[in-house]
């Protein structure tokens, strides 16, 4: 039986919650060695292991959340299920990720070795743990068929721009999350957009809890920070091509080290990550027969899914047509849920 391409989609912040709590010891018992590389690092540092927060016997959300904790906790689950994917059934064709899955795309691409990943990964959420800035709110800008809705976005970024001509306050697109926009801004400007915004579904415009106001310009200082905290010499070129939050493809033989150096902590620190491009173009450029999402988590699959309507793939008009496809032979694997990681391992 030939095997079927996939592209490996690689999770971000705000994936490893209560419901995740022990994952990483669920799912990959026999792969103690990811952790024995993260947690000498972070024994090094003084940091909790995340073996043993993995290992808790309750979830705590202020500890578990934090950027220093999160990230590699994150990290860990992501790089155990790659691992896990039945490479008989599946030939991975390229990888990408959502924000902080960009770094997580980068180390199982091959960018970057075990220890290379981990000094990356857990100094970048360090950092952004250390030096909280402003935060994020996420509203959605679709319809009921999962279609976008350009009047509620026009309106969204309508009611930006007018909190920006405040005095003190400060919001921006951050991430481009399928038909969600995630703003990153200071606590000025969201608490401000928050109170333009209509409220829909008892639940947005919603603050997500212990994230920065990633991707923006107020983030300028921890970038330029994080280039004098890491050097080039962590990157190597990729064995597997690599869809960024530009729509930009880094192929293993042409990749500008330099390049992707500066994308990673500049470029993509400080301006929007569109989530949606890398998608378009990962099943325009790679034509998959299916997406995997690595775990920890799933809530990456309505965000992709509204990905794959936008562009009528495989002729999905609607929420229902996604329904309906993922019962009978599904487009999209999200390892973090019980039966469709079941197809994947």
């Amino acid at each position: 039986m030939s095997k079927q391409r996939v592209v490996v989609v690689c999770p971000g912040r705000g994936t490893y919650n209560k419901e995740e709590l022990g994952y990483f010891r669920r799912h990959h018992s026999d792969k103690g060695r990811i952790l024995d590389v993260i947690d000498t690092l972070r024994h090094q540092q003084g940091q909790m292991p995340i073996a043993e927060l993995d290992a808790m016997a309750q979830y705590q959300m202020k500890l578990h959340t934090a950027g220093e904790n999160a990230s590699a906790l994150i990290y860990a689950c992501a790089r155990g299920d790659f691992e896990a994917i039945d490479r008989k059934k599946y030939e991975i064709v390229a990888v990408t990720g959502n924000s902080m899955g960009w770094y997580i795309a980068l180390a199982v691409a091959g960018a970057l070795g075990d220890e290379q990943a981990i000094e990356l990964i857990n100094g970048m959420g360090t950092l952004m743990g250390e030096n909280l800035i402003g935060g994020q709110l996420i509203y959605p800008l679709f319809d009921e068929n999962w279609r976008e809705d350009a009047a509620m976005r026009a309106m969204v970024m309508q009611h930006m721009a007018e909190v920006n001509e405040q005095e003190g306050a400060e919001v921006y697109p951050s991430i481009f999350l399928g038909a969600y926009l995630v703003i990153g801004g200071n606590n000025a400007g969201l608490k401000a957009l928050e109170a333009k915004l209509p409220r829909l579904q008892d639940t947005y415009p919603m603050r997500l809890f212990n994230h920065g106001a990633f991707h923006t310009p107020l983030l300028t200082d921890i970038a330029a920070k994080a280039r004098t905290m890491l050097g080039k010499s962590l990157f190597a070129k990729p064995s597997l091509p690599m869809i960024d939050g530009q729509g930009r493809i880094w192929q293993p033989h042409s990749t500008n080290l330099d390049a992707l150096y500066q994308y990673t902590l500049d470029t993509q620190v400080v301006a929007p990550y569109d989530y949606g491009k890398a998608i378009e173009v990962s099943i325009k450029e790679f034509a998959p027969d299916k997406l995997i999402i690595l775990g920890p988590g799933a809530t990456l699959g309505g965000a992709t899914a509204q990905c794959l309507i936008r562009h009528r793939w495989q002729d999905l008009s609607s929420k229902a047509d996604f329904i309906a496809r993922q019962k009978s032979d599904p487009l999209i694997l999200a390892m973090g849920m019980a039966d469709q990681r079941a197809l994947a391992v």
